[in-house]
């Protein structure tokens, strides 16, 4: 079968990836720096992509073991993957996979550039989504350099020779964020997802640790999160949904990909930026990529 790692990253199509997209399922990766990471980011798009039957992998770079304020260490570790194992079941995607680097260390180091390009090309991927490189947290910031790092890398046969190397770029694209300097984000693909915003909360539920504990904790309002775990799941649609909001910048990209009448239906959205590392991929193989942009 056929895998997708979604990499959220920059954007390189290659004419062997436009061929897969007309031929049958992606395979998408995405690559981040903690487990829940992607899940926030485009946890809907992922459930979406799932759906058509595409194959998305998620890959958590370190391993979230110092994501807590009162746990620590590998019986973190082991609880959060498998957190992320819930998550991926929620969310209905092939693979979540937690590697073993520590959480709040990681550095752009050579031998983690080659576990990235062995797991983009282990998943013969056809899109990759990674993160940007500017960022509050060094973890997400290092993360966005690796999948950078890797993005011409995955082709050259001579980089990492113990795993074969891919025949064609992936598409890469960035994953949104809010950060500013040196260069806001853009939203170049913004996807709806309002028909899927309940299952990606849910996947984001499936992260108890982080979405009940560490977080709240972190964000001074740990005494706001109810007891039980119907009462949590609602806490946590109701403070997504308060989350949500569409930029103007993102309202003009949604109108482009829908038409205004439909762009103008949608509360939730998820966001890509084309990364300028690689092929430029047209409007016509995007809307092939994402078929939902094709529902206006």
């Amino acid at each position: 079968m056929k895998q997708i790692i979604l990499f959220i990253f920059a954007g390189i199509l290659s004419t062997g990836v436009f061929a897969q997209i007309q031929d049958g399922p992606l395979n998408i990766i995405a690559v981040f720096a903690h487990p829940d990471d992607g899940d926030s980011k485009m946890g809907g798009t992922a459930a979406m992509m799932a759906k058509m039957g595409h194959n998305v992998k998620f890959v958590s770079i370190t391993n979230g073991d110092a994501g807590h304020h009162e746990e620590g260490g590998g019986m973190l570790a082991k609880r959060r993957t498998a957190e992320a194992q819930e998550a991926a079941r929620q969310l209905g995607i092939a693979e979540y996979k937690v590697l073993d680097n520590h959480d709040g260390e990681l550095l752009p180091e050579l031998h983690i550039r080659q576990q990235v390009i062995r797991e983009i090309r282990n998943w013969n991927a056809d899109v990759v989504l990674g993160l940007r490189p500017n960022d509050y947290h060094p973890d997400h910031r290092y993360a966005g350099v690796l999948v950078q790092d890797v993005a011409y890398m995955v082709v050259v046969p001579n980089v990492t020779p113990d795993t074969p190397p891919l025949t064609k770029n992936p598409v890469f694209l960035y994953m949104n964020d809010r950060f500013q300097k040196p260069n806001p984000f853009s939203p170049d693909i913004v996807i709806g997802i309002d028909a899927v915003f309940e299952q990606k909360v849910r996947g984001l539920d499936a992260h108890e640790s982080q979405m009940y504990e560490w977080l709240p904790w972190v964000g001074g309002r740990l005494d706001e999160v109810p007891e039980s775990k119907e009462e949590r799941f609602t806490y946590l649609m109701n403070l997504y949904t308060n989350r949500s909001s569409i930029s103007d910048l993102q309202r003009i990209s949604l109108e482009k990909w829908y038409g205004k009448e439909k762009a103008a239906s949608f509360q939730f959205v998820e966001s890509f930026e084309i990364c300028e590392y690689g092929h430029q991929p047209s409007d016509e193989e995007i809307r092939a990529i994402f078929p939902m942009l094709n529902n206006n």
